[in-house]
Formats: structure tokens, C-alpha cells, sequence
């Protein structure tokens, strides 16, 4: 079997649409879990373990309720909604803030739930 040179791999890329190249670049990012973006390289290189922390936060986070507010009837709701607990656990929850309320959820879902204990008028942090 022949060994392939970078010359060869280039040669094969330039032949490539731009849609193929775009396909195989997405695959190659999948297949070996990086990604093709300059500044994520640079990083990187230049400080790995902030890199690495800064991946950690995007993908889990934890919702505290840190005071009921005015309106704990409310909240004790919207606790309720976004759990499956029941009233005297959603209020027990409630009354000894600060409490996480969720762990380990995404970032969409951690500022969905933010939103909503904000409206019934708690105070509420994302870590």
C-alpha cells in the first residue's frame, strides 16, 4: 500500500466544493472532538486549563434560589412547575434559600428556570 503525503491530501482538498470541504470539516471535528475555529486554537495553546474549565461551565450548570422575594406563593408555583416535587417539599425548598434548585442542566434550561423564578419574584443564581 502507497503512503499519502500532505501533498496528496492537499491536492485531494483543492479538487473539493466548498460544501464537501464544509462536510468533511464537521466530520473531522466529531470524529476527533475538536473544533476548526483559530481563536479556540490559540487558547488552547495559550492557557489549557482555563480552556478546559470554560468547557466545563458550558455544559452543566446549577440554579440557586438565594431568597423567595415578596411573592413566595409564587415562587413555590414556579418551584413546583420545574420540579416534580411536591407543595410542602417546594415550600420547604422555598423557605430555606439558599437552595439549589437544579444541577447539572444545561445552559438554556439553568436561564429558562432563572427567568421564571425572576418573574414570580425570587432572587435566583446561575453557576
Amino acid at each position: 500500500m502507497a503512503e499519502i503525503t500532505k501533498a496528496d491530501v492537499i491536492s485531494f482538498i483543492e479538487k473539493m466544493s466548498v460544501l464537501e470541504l464544509a462536510e468533511m470539516v464537521k466530520e473531522l471535528e466529531e470524529k476527533f472532538g475538536v473544533s476548526a475555529a483559530a481563536p479556540v486554537a490559540v487558547a488552547a495553546v495559550a492557557a489549557p486549563g482555563a480552556v478546559a474549565e470554560a468547557a466545563e461551565e458550558k455544559t452543566e450548570f446549577d440554579v440557586i434560589i438565594k431568597a423567595a422575594g415578596a411573592n413566595k406563593i409564587a415562587v413555590i408555583k414556579v418551584v413546583r412547575a420545574l420540579t416534580s416535587l411536591g407543595l410542602k417539599e417546594a415550600k420547604d425548598l422555598v423557605d430555606g434559600a439558599p437552595q439549589p434548585l437544579k444541577t447539572g442542566v444545561s445552559k438554556e434550561e439553568a436561564e429558562e428556570a432563572k427567568k421564571q423564578l425572576v418573574e414570580a419574584g425570587a432572587e435566583v443564581e446561575v453557576k
